[in-house]
Protein backbone atom coordinates (compact mmCIF):
# COMPACT_ATOMS: atom_id res chain seq x y z
CA UNK A 1 0.00 0.00 0.00
CA UNK A 2 1.38 3.29 -0.62
CA UNK A 3 1.62 6.23 1.47
CA UNK A 4 0.84 9.74 1.53
CA UNK A 5 2.93 12.79 3.07
CA UNK A 6 1.69 16.39 2.52
CA UNK A 7 3.04 19.18 4.27
CA UNK A 8 2.42 22.94 3.13
CA UNK A 9 3.28 26.47 4.38
CA UNK A 10 3.88 29.92 3.88
CA UNK A 11 7.39 31.51 2.79
CA UNK A 12 8.09 35.62 3.56
CA UNK A 13 9.46 35.69 0.08
CA UNK A 14 7.48 36.86 -3.59
CA UNK A 15 6.81 33.77 -5.65
CA UNK A 16 9.54 34.49 -8.22
CA UNK A 17 12.45 34.30 -5.75
CA UNK A 18 10.71 30.75 -3.77
CA UNK A 19 11.15 29.62 -7.48
CA UNK A 20 14.25 30.61 -8.94
CA UNK A 21 15.62 28.20 -5.89
CA UNK A 22 13.35 25.37 -5.93
CA UNK A 23 13.26 25.14 -10.40
CA UNK A 24 17.27 24.22 -9.73
CA UNK A 25 16.84 20.72 -9.08
CA UNK A 26 20.13 20.56 -7.68
CA UNK A 27 20.31 23.54 -5.52
CA UNK A 28 19.39 21.73 -1.91
CA UNK A 29 22.33 21.09 -1.04
CA UNK A 30 23.16 24.81 -0.84
CA UNK A 31 19.95 25.22 1.59
CA UNK A 32 18.49 22.23 3.18
CA UNK A 33 20.36 21.25 6.04
CA UNK A 34 20.00 17.62 5.83
CA UNK A 35 22.54 17.59 2.36
CA UNK A 36 26.09 17.04 2.55
CA UNK A 37 26.55 17.26 -1.74
CA UNK A 38 24.69 16.51 -4.50
CA UNK A 39 25.73 16.84 -8.59
CA UNK A 40 24.05 16.21 -11.52
CA UNK A 41 24.74 13.26 -13.60
CA UNK A 42 26.04 13.27 -17.07
CA UNK A 43 26.69 17.21 -17.21
CA UNK A 44 23.50 17.98 -18.12
CA UNK A 45 21.33 21.44 -17.00
CA UNK A 46 19.89 20.93 -13.51
CA UNK A 47 16.44 22.24 -14.85
CA UNK A 48 16.13 19.99 -17.75
CA UNK A 49 13.56 17.48 -17.49
CA UNK A 50 14.65 14.31 -17.26
CA UNK A 51 18.18 14.77 -15.52
CA UNK A 52 19.58 13.08 -12.48
CA UNK A 53 21.10 14.33 -9.41
CA UNK A 54 22.83 12.18 -7.44
CA UNK A 55 23.28 13.43 -3.49
CA UNK A 56 24.34 11.98 -0.17
CA UNK A 57 22.82 12.96 3.04
CA UNK A 58 24.05 14.14 6.40
CA UNK A 59 23.75 10.66 8.21
CA UNK A 60 25.20 8.62 5.95
CA UNK A 61 22.60 7.91 2.94
CA UNK A 62 22.59 7.91 -0.14
CA UNK A 63 19.71 9.03 -3.26
CA UNK A 64 19.51 9.64 -6.68
CA UNK A 65 16.42 11.06 -7.94
CA UNK A 66 15.01 12.18 -11.53
CA UNK A 67 13.00 15.61 -12.76
CA UNK A 68 10.11 14.29 -14.28
CA UNK A 69 8.18 17.87 -15.09
CA UNK A 70 9.12 21.02 -14.55
CA UNK A 71 6.49 24.38 -15.45
CA UNK A 72 7.70 27.70 -15.06
CA UNK A 73 4.13 28.95 -15.80
CA UNK A 74 2.73 26.51 -12.86
CA UNK A 75 5.66 27.00 -10.72
CA UNK A 76 5.60 23.33 -10.43
CA UNK A 77 8.02 20.43 -10.44
CA UNK A 78 7.69 16.25 -9.47
CA UNK A 79 10.50 14.38 -9.04
CA UNK A 80 11.03 9.96 -8.20
CA UNK A 81 13.51 8.31 -6.53
CA UNK A 82 15.77 6.02 -8.91
CA UNK A 83 17.59 4.38 -6.35
CA UNK A 84 18.41 5.23 -2.65
CA UNK A 85 20.18 3.26 0.77
CA UNK A 86 16.67 4.53 2.29
CA UNK A 87 13.93 2.01 1.58
CA UNK A 88 11.69 4.17 -0.18
CA UNK A 89 10.17 2.47 -2.66
CA UNK A 90 8.16 3.93 -5.70
CA UNK A 91 8.64 7.66 -4.15
CA UNK A 92 7.11 10.20 -6.62
CA UNK A 93 6.69 13.55 -5.24
CA UNK A 94 5.57 16.78 -6.59
CA UNK A 95 6.39 20.82 -5.37
CA UNK A 96 3.79 23.28 -6.21
CA UNK A 97 4.10 27.32 -5.12
CA UNK A 98 1.37 29.59 -5.44
CA UNK A 99 1.16 33.75 -4.55
CA UNK A 100 -0.59 34.44 -1.13
CA UNK A 101 -3.32 37.33 -1.96
CA UNK A 102 -2.85 39.30 0.96
CA UNK A 103 1.40 40.17 1.07
CA UNK A 104 4.05 39.73 -1.73
CA UNK A 105 4.15 35.96 0.42
CA UNK A 106 4.65 32.49 -1.55
CA UNK A 107 2.40 29.19 -0.43
CA UNK A 108 4.66 26.65 -0.95
CA UNK A 109 2.96 22.39 -1.05
CA UNK A 110 5.00 19.50 -0.76
CA UNK A 111 3.64 15.73 -1.12
CA UNK A 112 4.88 12.64 -1.82
CA UNK A 113 3.78 9.15 -2.41
CA UNK A 114 5.94 6.11 -1.66
CA UNK A 115 6.17 2.30 -0.50
CA UNK A 116 7.84 0.63 2.59
CA UNK A 117 8.91 -2.49 4.09
CA UNK A 118 6.11 -3.46 6.63
CA UNK A 119 6.58 -2.29 10.34
CA UNK A 120 8.48 0.69 8.82
CA UNK A 121 5.62 3.18 7.47
CA UNK A 122 5.48 5.16 10.31
CA UNK A 123 9.48 6.16 10.59
CA UNK A 124 9.72 6.07 6.78
CA UNK A 125 6.72 8.57 6.75
CA UNK A 126 8.37 10.71 9.47
CA UNK A 127 11.03 10.52 8.14
CA UNK A 128 9.59 12.42 4.96
CA UNK A 129 7.66 14.61 7.04
CA UNK A 130 9.89 16.00 9.50
CA UNK A 131 13.39 15.42 7.94
CA UNK A 132 13.01 16.43 4.36
CA UNK A 133 9.81 18.79 4.23
CA UNK A 134 9.12 20.55 6.98
CA UNK A 135 13.25 20.92 7.41
CA UNK A 136 13.35 21.99 4.34
CA UNK A 137 10.85 24.49 4.59
CA UNK A 138 12.38 26.23 7.85
CA UNK A 139 15.90 25.60 6.02
CA UNK A 140 14.70 27.99 2.65
CA UNK A 141 13.28 30.39 4.69
CA UNK A 142 16.42 31.34 6.13
CA UNK A 143 18.44 30.70 3.22
CA UNK A 144 16.19 33.40 1.27
CA UNK A 145 16.74 35.70 4.13
CA UNK A 146 20.37 35.50 3.97
CA UNK A 147 20.89 33.42 7.34
CA UNK A 148 22.17 29.98 6.14
CA UNK A 149 21.27 27.06 7.47
CA UNK A 150 19.23 26.54 10.94
CA UNK A 151 19.73 25.42 14.11
CA UNK A 152 18.50 22.33 15.04
CA UNK A 153 16.40 24.12 17.63
CA UNK A 154 15.36 26.10 14.84
CA UNK A 155 14.30 23.10 12.97
CA UNK A 156 11.86 21.31 15.18
CA UNK A 157 10.01 24.72 15.57
CA UNK A 158 10.32 25.23 18.72
CA UNK A 159 10.68 28.86 20.74
CA UNK A 160 13.51 29.30 22.21
CA UNK A 161 13.85 29.46 25.87
CA UNK A 162 13.39 33.25 26.35
CA UNK A 163 12.35 34.05 23.36
CA UNK A 164 10.64 37.50 22.32
CA UNK A 165 7.18 38.83 22.76
CA UNK A 166 5.49 39.62 19.33
CA UNK A 167 3.39 43.25 18.82
CA UNK A 168 0.07 42.36 18.32
CA UNK A 169 -3.14 44.04 18.14
CA UNK A 170 -6.56 43.10 19.86
CA UNK A 171 -10.22 44.17 20.52
CA UNK A 172 -11.59 44.23 23.91
CA UNK A 173 -14.10 44.96 26.33
CA UNK A 174 -13.65 46.06 29.87
CA UNK A 175 -17.28 45.76 30.47
CA UNK A 176 -20.65 44.24 29.13
CA UNK A 177 -22.77 45.95 27.17
CA UNK A 178 -23.23 47.05 23.18
CA UNK A 179 -21.17 47.33 20.02
CA UNK A 180 -19.25 50.45 21.27
CA UNK A 181 -17.86 48.71 24.72
CA UNK A 182 -15.20 47.32 21.85
CA UNK A 183 -12.25 49.20 21.83
CA UNK A 184 -8.77 48.68 19.96
CA UNK A 185 -5.92 48.00 21.96
CA UNK A 186 -1.72 47.49 21.45
CA UNK A 187 -0.53 44.62 23.08
CA UNK A 188 2.37 41.76 23.15
CA UNK A 189 1.85 38.38 22.42
CA UNK A 190 4.09 36.71 24.68
CA UNK A 191 6.13 33.27 23.58
CA UNK A 192 4.13 29.85 23.38
CA UNK A 193 4.45 27.85 26.55
CA UNK A 194 4.47 24.53 26.44
CA UNK A 195 1.89 22.66 24.55
CA UNK A 196 0.51 25.92 22.61
CA UNK A 197 1.20 27.31 19.02
CA UNK A 198 1.45 31.07 18.45
CA UNK A 199 -0.52 32.00 15.37
CA UNK A 200 -0.56 35.27 13.46
CA UNK A 201 -3.89 35.42 12.64
CA UNK A 202 -5.27 36.74 8.67
CA UNK A 203 -8.90 36.01 9.10
CA UNK A 204 -11.33 35.69 12.84
CA UNK A 205 -14.48 34.24 12.60
CA UNK A 206 -17.69 36.07 14.21
CA UNK A 207 -20.03 34.39 15.78
CA UNK A 208 -23.34 35.24 17.29
CA UNK A 209 -21.54 33.65 20.90
CA UNK A 210 -19.65 36.57 20.57
CA UNK A 211 -22.19 38.79 21.09
CA UNK A 212 -23.49 37.21 23.67
CA UNK A 213 -20.45 36.90 25.72
CA UNK A 214 -20.18 40.77 24.97
CA UNK A 215 -23.85 41.59 26.50
CA UNK A 216 -22.51 39.52 29.60
CA UNK A 217 -25.32 36.83 28.85
CA UNK A 218 -22.53 33.87 29.62
CA UNK A 219 -20.05 35.51 32.09
CA UNK A 220 -18.39 32.51 32.94
CA UNK A 221 -17.17 32.22 29.78
CA UNK A 222 -15.70 36.20 29.70
CA UNK A 223 -15.41 37.16 33.18
CA UNK A 224 -14.65 40.87 33.71
CA UNK A 225 -11.82 41.22 36.63
CA UNK A 226 -11.81 45.33 37.46
CA UNK A 227 -9.49 46.91 34.80
CA UNK A 228 -8.55 43.50 32.94
CA UNK A 229 -9.90 43.70 29.37
CA UNK A 230 -12.12 40.36 27.90
CA UNK A 231 -11.15 39.85 24.32
CA UNK A 232 -14.21 37.85 21.97
CA UNK A 233 -13.48 35.13 19.66
CA UNK A 234 -13.12 31.58 19.54
CA UNK A 235 -11.88 31.06 16.10
CA UNK A 236 -9.60 31.94 13.52
CA UNK A 237 -7.34 31.22 10.78
CA UNK A 238 -3.78 32.67 9.74
CA UNK A 239 0.22 31.23 10.21
CA UNK A 240 1.98 29.57 12.63
CA UNK A 241 4.84 31.86 14.35
CA UNK A 242 6.35 29.13 16.66
CA UNK A 243 5.55 26.50 18.73
CA UNK A 244 5.91 25.92 22.63
CA UNK A 245 7.89 22.85 23.95
CA UNK A 246 6.38 19.44 23.28
CA UNK A 247 4.44 20.24 20.09
CA UNK A 248 4.88 18.29 17.24
CA UNK A 249 3.36 18.42 14.00
CA UNK A 250 3.09 23.03 13.54
CA UNK A 251 6.21 24.68 11.66
CA UNK A 252 6.27 28.36 11.27
CA UNK A 253 4.70 29.22 8.31
CA UNK A 254 1.68 26.12 7.85
CA UNK A 255 -1.58 27.55 7.25
CA UNK A 256 -3.95 27.00 10.35
CA UNK A 257 -7.20 27.27 11.64
CA UNK A 258 -7.65 27.15 15.33
CA UNK A 259 -11.57 26.61 17.32
CA UNK A 260 -11.75 26.69 21.45
CA UNK A 261 -13.68 27.12 23.80
CA UNK A 262 -11.96 30.47 25.64
CA UNK A 263 -12.32 33.38 24.22
CA UNK A 264 -9.66 35.78 22.86
CA UNK A 265 -8.95 35.37 19.02
CA UNK A 266 -10.02 39.01 18.68
CA UNK A 267 -6.48 39.81 18.02
CA UNK A 268 -3.61 39.78 15.26
CA UNK A 269 -1.41 37.13 16.94
CA UNK A 270 -2.28 34.79 19.98
CA UNK A 271 -1.09 31.64 21.40
CA UNK A 272 -3.62 28.81 21.81
CA UNK A 273 -3.12 25.30 22.63
CA UNK A 274 -1.65 23.03 19.88
CA UNK A 275 -5.36 20.45 20.40
CA UNK A 276 -7.19 23.63 18.80
CA UNK A 277 -4.85 23.52 16.05
CA UNK A 278 -5.91 22.20 12.73
CA UNK A 279 -4.17 22.00 9.07
CA UNK A 280 -5.40 24.24 6.46
CA UNK A 281 -5.89 22.19 3.15
CA UNK A 282 -4.20 24.29 0.12
CA UNK A 283 -7.42 24.96 -1.36
CA UNK A 284 -8.77 26.45 1.82
CA UNK A 285 -8.43 30.25 1.89
CA UNK A 286 -8.10 31.52 5.42
CA UNK A 287 -11.06 33.45 5.20
CA UNK A 288 -13.38 30.79 4.26
CA UNK A 289 -11.55 28.96 7.21
CA UNK A 290 -12.18 31.40 9.34
CA UNK A 291 -16.11 31.85 7.94
CA UNK A 292 -16.58 28.20 7.96
CA UNK A 293 -14.25 26.28 10.49
CA UNK A 294 -16.87 26.47 13.96
CA UNK A 295 -20.41 27.20 11.87
CA UNK A 296 -19.19 24.32 9.69
CA UNK A 297 -18.85 21.95 12.49
CA UNK A 298 -21.88 23.33 14.07
CA UNK A 299 -24.04 21.71 10.85
CA UNK A 300 -22.15 18.73 10.60
CA UNK A 301 -23.13 17.51 14.64
CA UNK A 302 -26.53 19.47 14.26
CA UNK A 303 -27.37 16.96 11.09
CA UNK A 304 -25.33 13.78 11.49
CA UNK A 305 -25.19 13.34 15.55
CA UNK A 306 -28.61 15.09 16.77
CA UNK A 307 -31.22 15.64 14.03
CA UNK A 308 -30.11 12.14 12.32
CA UNK A 309 -31.08 13.79 8.91
CA UNK A 310 -32.55 11.01 6.74
CA UNK A 311 -34.60 11.28 3.16
CA UNK A 312 -37.89 12.87 4.05
CA UNK A 313 -36.55 14.48 7.23
CA UNK A 314 -39.06 17.50 7.54
CA UNK A 315 -36.28 19.99 9.41
CA UNK A 316 -37.39 23.39 10.40
CA UNK A 317 -34.07 25.97 10.48
CA UNK A 318 -34.66 29.46 11.57
CA UNK A 319 -32.35 32.49 10.42
CA UNK A 320 -31.85 30.16 7.29
CA UNK A 321 -29.96 33.24 5.43
CA UNK A 322 -27.33 33.19 8.79
CA UNK A 323 -23.72 31.84 8.68
CA UNK A 324 -24.96 28.95 10.55
CA UNK A 325 -28.79 28.26 8.44
CA UNK A 326 -27.40 28.71 4.67
CA UNK A 327 -24.66 25.87 5.55
CA UNK A 328 -27.07 23.97 7.18
CA UNK A 329 -30.21 24.42 5.09
CA UNK A 330 -27.73 23.66 1.84
CA UNK A 331 -26.23 19.84 3.53
CA UNK A 332 -29.46 18.82 4.72
CA UNK A 333 -31.23 19.22 1.54
CA UNK A 334 -28.54 17.39 -0.23
CA UNK A 335 -28.91 15.00 2.33
CA UNK A 336 -32.56 14.58 1.40
CA UNK A 337 -34.67 16.66 4.11
CA UNK A 338 -37.14 18.71 3.08
CA UNK A 339 -35.95 22.15 4.37
CA UNK A 340 -38.25 25.20 5.60
CA UNK A 341 -36.57 28.64 6.52
CA UNK A 342 -37.39 31.63 8.47
CA UNK A 343 -36.17 34.32 7.21
CA UNK A 344 -36.59 38.17 7.91
CA UNK A 345 -36.90 39.35 4.35
CA UNK A 346 -37.74 38.82 0.86
CA UNK A 347 -34.48 39.24 -0.48
CA UNK A 348 -33.04 36.52 2.36
CA UNK A 349 -35.59 34.49 1.65
CA UNK A 350 -33.75 34.46 -2.03
CA UNK A 351 -30.77 33.74 -0.91
CA UNK A 352 -32.05 30.51 1.16
CA UNK A 353 -33.80 29.30 -1.39
CA UNK A 354 -30.69 29.54 -3.51
CA UNK A 355 -28.73 27.49 -0.68
CA UNK A 356 -31.83 24.97 -0.39
CA UNK A 357 -34.54 25.85 1.79
CA UNK A 358 -37.58 24.61 -0.12
CA UNK A 359 -39.74 26.63 1.62
CA UNK A 360 -39.19 29.80 2.73
CA UNK A 361 -41.17 31.96 5.67
CA UNK A 362 -40.42 35.62 5.82
CA UNK A 363 -41.47 36.86 8.88
CA UNK A 364 -39.83 39.40 11.57
CA UNK A 365 -42.43 39.19 14.43
CA UNK A 366 -42.10 35.28 15.28
CA UNK A 367 -44.61 34.05 13.74
CA UNK A 368 -44.32 31.26 11.90
CA UNK A 369 -45.89 27.91 13.27
CA UNK A 370 -49.30 28.02 11.13
CA UNK A 371 -47.07 28.15 8.07
CA UNK A 372 -44.68 25.54 8.81
CA UNK A 373 -47.65 23.40 9.21
CA UNK A 374 -48.95 24.23 5.88
CA UNK A 375 -45.63 23.54 4.19
CA UNK A 376 -44.95 20.42 5.42
CA UNK A 377 -47.51 19.04 8.39
CA UNK A 378 -44.57 20.13 11.17
CA UNK A 379 -41.10 20.20 11.62
CA UNK A 380 -39.52 16.59 12.92
CA UNK A 381 -36.48 18.56 13.72
CA UNK A 382 -36.43 22.32 14.61
CA UNK A 383 -32.60 24.38 14.97
CA UNK A 384 -33.81 27.56 16.62
CA UNK A 385 -31.18 30.19 17.27
CA UNK A 386 -34.16 32.79 18.23
CA UNK A 387 -34.59 32.10 21.78
CA UNK A 388 -37.49 33.15 24.04
CA UNK A 389 -39.73 35.30 21.84
CA UNK A 390 -40.45 32.10 19.53
CA UNK A 391 -40.29 29.49 22.14
CA UNK A 392 -44.73 29.34 21.96
CA UNK A 393 -44.58 29.03 17.90
CA UNK A 394 -41.64 26.94 17.85
CA UNK A 395 -43.82 24.53 19.73
CA UNK A 396 -46.41 24.76 17.95
CA UNK A 397 -44.79 23.93 14.70
CA UNK A 398 -42.94 20.89 15.95
CA UNK A 399 -44.36 17.84 14.91
CA UNK A 400 -45.14 14.75 17.35
CA UNK A 401 -42.41 13.16 18.40
CA UNK A 402 -40.46 15.72 17.15
CA UNK A 403 -36.97 17.11 18.24
CA UNK A 404 -36.04 20.45 19.43
CA UNK A 405 -32.37 22.05 19.49
CA UNK A 406 -32.17 25.24 21.34
CA UNK A 407 -28.71 26.67 19.18
CA UNK A 408 -29.02 30.18 20.50
CA UNK A 409 -31.08 33.29 21.67
CA UNK A 410 -31.10 35.85 19.55
CA UNK A 411 -34.62 37.37 21.37
CA UNK A 412 -33.18 36.79 24.79
CA UNK A 413 -32.47 33.44 27.39
CA UNK A 414 -35.17 31.11 26.77
CA UNK A 415 -37.46 30.36 29.25
CA UNK A 416 -37.07 27.57 30.80
CA UNK A 417 -39.43 24.33 28.87
CA UNK A 418 -41.76 22.29 31.69
CA UNK A 419 -41.55 18.52 31.42
CA UNK A 420 -45.10 18.33 30.76
CA UNK A 421 -44.74 20.43 27.73
CA UNK A 422 -42.53 17.95 25.61
CA UNK A 423 -44.80 15.18 26.68
CA UNK A 424 -48.19 16.56 25.21
CA UNK A 425 -46.08 15.96 22.58
CA UNK A 426 -43.31 13.41 23.31
CA UNK A 427 -40.91 15.82 22.30
CA UNK A 428 -37.18 15.65 23.22
CA UNK A 429 -35.58 18.85 23.89
CA UNK A 430 -31.44 19.18 23.36
CA UNK A 431 -29.05 22.29 23.94
CA UNK A 432 -25.55 21.61 22.35
CA UNK A 433 -22.32 22.91 22.50
CA UNK A 434 -19.61 23.01 19.67
CA UNK A 435 -17.15 22.81 22.16
CA UNK A 436 -18.38 18.77 23.26
CA UNK A 437 -18.10 17.76 20.27
CA UNK A 438 -14.52 18.69 19.20
CA UNK A 439 -13.08 17.99 22.78
CA UNK A 440 -10.21 16.05 21.38
CA UNK A 441 -7.55 17.00 18.24
CA UNK A 442 -9.01 13.78 16.40
CA UNK A 443 -12.52 14.73 16.43
CA UNK A 444 -11.42 18.26 15.60
CA UNK A 445 -9.74 17.04 12.51
CA UNK A 446 -12.05 14.93 11.74
CA UNK A 447 -14.98 16.72 11.52
CA UNK A 448 -13.56 19.81 10.06
CA UNK A 449 -12.45 17.37 7.22
CA UNK A 450 -16.09 16.96 6.65
CA UNK A 451 -16.36 20.23 6.46
CA UNK A 452 -13.83 20.62 3.71
CA UNK A 453 -15.16 17.65 1.64
CA UNK A 454 -18.51 18.86 1.62
CA UNK A 455 -17.59 22.45 0.36
CA UNK A 456 -15.60 20.55 -2.24
CA UNK A 457 -18.50 17.85 -3.15
CA UNK A 458 -20.87 20.41 -3.43
CA UNK A 459 -22.73 19.65 -0.52
CA UNK A 460 -22.63 23.04 1.53
CA UNK A 461 -21.81 25.96 -0.95
CA UNK A 462 -19.63 28.97 0.51
CA UNK A 463 -22.55 31.67 1.26
CA UNK A 464 -20.81 35.43 0.81
CA UNK A 465 -18.63 36.93 3.42
CA UNK A 466 -18.43 40.22 4.89
CA UNK A 467 -15.29 41.40 6.12
CA UNK A 468 -14.47 43.92 8.76
CA UNK A 469 -11.08 44.99 9.28
CA UNK A 470 -9.86 44.08 13.74
CA UNK A 471 -10.46 47.49 14.47
CA UNK A 472 -14.05 47.75 12.95
CA UNK A 473 -15.41 45.02 15.30
CA UNK A 474 -17.87 47.11 16.59
CA UNK A 475 -19.04 48.00 13.31
CA UNK A 476 -19.41 43.84 12.84
CA UNK A 477 -21.36 43.28 16.06
CA UNK A 478 -23.78 46.07 15.49
CA UNK A 479 -24.02 44.35 11.42
CA UNK A 480 -24.53 40.96 12.99
CA UNK A 481 -27.43 42.30 15.67
CA UNK A 482 -29.43 44.20 13.31
CA UNK A 483 -30.58 41.30 11.42
CA UNK A 484 -29.57 42.18 8.48
CA UNK A 485 -26.86 40.33 7.60
CA UNK A 486 -26.32 36.82 4.81
CA UNK A 487 -24.05 34.88 5.46
CA UNK A 488 -20.62 34.83 7.81
CA UNK A 489 -18.54 38.35 9.28
CA UNK A 490 -15.07 37.94 9.43
CA UNK A 491 -12.14 40.28 11.03
CA UNK A 492 -9.10 41.09 9.07
CA UNK A 493 -6.10 42.08 11.43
Amino acid sequence: MLQKVVRSTVIDAPIAQVWEVLRDFNSHDRWHSAIEASRIEGDERSDQVGCVRSFSLKDGNRIREQLLTLSDSDYQSTYCILDATLPLQRYVATVKLKPVTDGNRTFWHWESTFATPPGRERELAEVVARGVYETGFRDLERHLRGGGMQSPIERVGMSPEGGAAVASRQVAITRYGGPEELQPQAVDCPPPRAGEVRIRQRAIGVNYLDVYLRRGWVPSMLPLAAGEPGVLGMEAAGSVLDTGAGVSGFLPGDRVAYLGPVPGAYCSVRNVPADWVVRLPVEIEDDVAAALLLKGITADYLLHDLARVQPGTRLLVHAAAGGVGLLVCAWARRLGAVVVGTVSSEEKGRIAREHGSEHVIVTRDYRFAEAVQRACGGADVLIDGLGDQARDENFAALARRGHWISLGQASGPLTPLAPDLLVSKSLTFSRPVVFDYVSTPAQLASRAQRVWRALEDGSIRMPPIERFTLDAAAEAHARLESRNTVGPLVLRP
